[in-house]
């Protein structure tokens, strides 16, 4: 493994503690305060773009087929037995929730991106982690 994946990785995994430092237990908690949502809500960016980076340093670093749109590299990753379907579909539908977050693409439903924070965000993150480290 290259050192900007190395790199990479560390940087996911300090946003992944980042985002659970400061993460609210509930919704109400969540909906009513604009600074810890505004919070959660970029680093739930961050965490996504620093996996669509990773993706592609892997995608280089392995010489694989380069894909032409960034949700379509998480099935390069499937193809080349790096990680699985199931998680590569979450990881595609978290890129469509940072684009959602990033781009304000029509209203933000508050309770699906809790949901998305507290309980999916950080255990797919990690999960993608330690894929790449068994990665050679």
């Amino acid at each position: 493994m290259n050192a900007r994946l190395k790199e990479k990785i560390r940087e996911i995994e300090s946003f992944v503690t980042e985002l659970e430092s400061f993460l609210p237990t509930g919704f109400f908690e969540y909906k009513e305060d604009v600074k810890t949502r505004a919070a959660c809500e970029l680093f739930f960016e961050k965490i996504v773009e620093g996996i669509v980076d990773a993706v592609f340093l892997v995608i280089r670093e392995k010489s694989l087929k380069a894909p032409e749109e960034d949700k379509e590299a998480f099935d390069v990753l499937v193809s080349a037995r790096i990680i699985p379907s199931e998680l590569a579909f979450r990881l595609k539908q978290a890129k469509g929730m940072r684009n959602i977050l990033a781009h304000e693409y029509g209203c933000i439903d508050d309770e699906l991106v809790f949901e998305s924070l507290t309980g999916e965000i950080v255990r797919d993150a990690n999960s993608f982690l330690d894929y790449l480290k068994k990665l050679k």
